[in-house]
């Protein structure tokens, strides 16, 4: 049952737009909250630990979150009413603007104010969104326009995705993000089925699943083609040696997390994924 489903909202009950914008907003900020809070997740942030970031951590990420959240709102308004990406667009800057001036100009969340944004986009313009249709609408409306929009040319993954002719988000996004339907939401669902109510360690599942699959251009940026290589593969061996199936699994994963830490490698296009992935887990009717 999806959340929307939960609340009851069908097509001929009165329920405001703002309502349904404030429901989709707290979702957003409820994903990003639980990605936080997972762990153990290769070099990225958590209330542990700082991961390989010396500029940030759980606070930051805390304070960014707050800030960024009633953009999702307006993000979700925006998608209720039909726009077209550049007013989605103007959102985003506004969102990272806030996001910036609650972190000191630190960028904690800009690749999830951006995928996450157009899926909120996507859950306002949906009354019961079924499964697989939040993806699917940001594809078919925002698609070509995603790859036809402005490049930032001094971003870290812009700048990786040049250097490496990489995708990227904008490539993951402008397809519907099928690494999150076809990575991302399996390995969270097998993780529950593994271990049943620890949603932490299904969230664990879905990180390094995700981790595994992902050409991540902040992988690329930090470590090059070899970094992306060794955690992809460290992740792919952590999963095929059974992950969180496994007795010892949260050893297994803080032991990569060290290494991870000790080569400066941080996946953060998988943590803004397992962010969508836990929003579109609870947005979207199950299949």
């Amino acid at each position: 049952m999806s959340l929307f489903s939960a609340l009851r909202v069908s097509p001929d009950e009165d329920i405001g737009r703002s309502f349904r914008s404030d429901t989709i907003a707290r979702a957003a900020e409820r994903a990003l909250r639980l990605e936080l809070e997972t762990y153990p997740k290769p070099g990225l942030v958590s209330p542990i630990d700082s991961g390989s970031h010396a500029d940030m951590d759980a606070r930051t990420f805390r304070a960014s979150n707050a800030a960024i959240t009633p953009f999702f709102r307006d993000l979700a308004t925006a998608g209720a009413e039909g726009a077209g990406m550049p007013v989605l667009r103007r959102i985003g800057l506004d969102a990272e603007a806030a996001m910036r001036a609650a972190t000191g100009g630190v960028n904690t969340h800009r690749g999830a104010i951006f995928g996450l944004g157009l899926l909120c986009a996507a859950a306002g313009a949906l009354t019961r969104p079924a499964a697989g249709a939040l993806g699917a609408l940001v594809r078919d409306r925002y698609g070509t326009a995603i790859l036809d929009g402005p490049v930032l040319l001094h971003a870290p993954g812009a700048r990786a995705r040049r250097r490496h002719r990489a995708g990227g988000a904008p490539v993951e996004a402008a397809a519907g993000f099928p690494s999150l339907y076809c990575v991302g939401l399996p390995a969270l669902r097998r993780g529950r089925r593994i271990r049943p109510g620890d949603d932490a360690a299904a969230r664990v599942e879905a990180c390094f699943a995700l981790i595994a699959h992902l050409e991540d251009t902040n992988l690329l940026h930090r470590g090059g083609a070899e970094g992306l290589a060794f955690a992809r593969a460290e992740a792919a061996g952590f999963i095929a040696a059974g992950g969180v199936a496994r007795s010892d699994w949260r050893a297994r994963a803080e032991t990569l997390h060290r290494s991870f830490v000790a080569r400066h490698l941080s996946p953060g296009g998988a943590a803004d994924l397992l962010a969508m992935t836990l929003f579109v887990d609870a947005i979207e009717d199950r299949p």
